[in-house]
């Protein structure tokens, strides 16, 4: 009913205040159930109060190029690592599904806490079970996509080396963007930075750790002694 809507709207502005995401001229909006919008005593609530769209543009834009500049340092990781890549110029086809795959998995836990702390769902009372249960996700899901890239790599018929070496990549790589993506809005929120850049710098910041994990599994599997061994046991037992 109107009472209920009324009380879940005065809830999620107390909400936003203690984030800091809402100004004065936010206190007074409410929904109009006629019209379907958010009114105020001056007429439509505005997209971002107190923010024009200059500020807001260079703001994102400052962002923006700031990232792309990080994402150059993908580029240094591969090009340092050249030898690698003509010797299993298979890893560079799976490149793109491993980055890919830790972007999307870091975005999901970013949103997640994102939408938390814009709810008020998350807080400090809070924060420790999302967390957790973020974590425990991050084993889950990890564990999951592993198995769907082991059977991708199959299906095309990839060698057991490369194929052990994407596995682990992936298993490692969805682990850490989703621990990061759960983490980087609180932190970037206690730098007094906004939590909801974290959807975009998670992405540029797996593109870069998601090559860097690649190289180095692949380098541990493919080139090493260690790794060497192992594949020749795995493939000896019939794995």
């Amino acid at each position: 009913n109107d009472g209920d809507i009324k009380a879940t709207e005065d809830d999620y502005y107390d909400d936003d205040d203690e984030l800091g995401l809402s100004s004065s001229e936010d206190e007074i909006c409410e929904y109009d159930t006629t019209s379907s919008k958010w009114m105020s005593t001056v007429g439509d609530c505005p997209v971002e109060p107190n923010v024009t769209f200059l500020d807001a543009m260079k703001s994102r834009a400052y962002w923006l190029v700031g990232l792309l500049a990080m994402q150059s340092c993908s580029g240094f990781i591969l090009s340092r690592n050249e030898l690698l890549l003509q010797d299993h110029p298979v890893i560079i086809y799976f490149l793109t599904m491993l980055v890919g795959a830790g972007g999307n998995a870091g975005n999901q836990a970013s949103v997640r806490v994102i939408r938390g702390l814009a709810l008020g769902t998350l807080n400090p009372q809070t924060q420790s079970q999302y967390l957790s249960r973020e974590l425990r996700m991050a084993f889950s899901l990890s564990a999951i996509l592993s198995v769907a890239g082991f059977l991708r790599a199959t299906l095309f018929q990839t060698p057991f080396a490369e194929t052990t070496a994407v596995t682990l990549a992936l298993s490692m790589i969805v682990f850490s963007s989703i621990c990061l993506g759960a983490v980087l809005p609180l932190l970037l929120q206690k730098v007094g930075v906004d939590p909801a850049h974290s959807s975009t710098t998670i992405q540029v910041v797996m593109d870069i750790l998601g090559v860097l994990l690649t190289v180095f599994v692949s380098t541990l599997v493919l080139d090493s002694v260690w790794g060497k061994m192992l594949i020749k046991t795995l493939g000896n037992i019939g794995i």
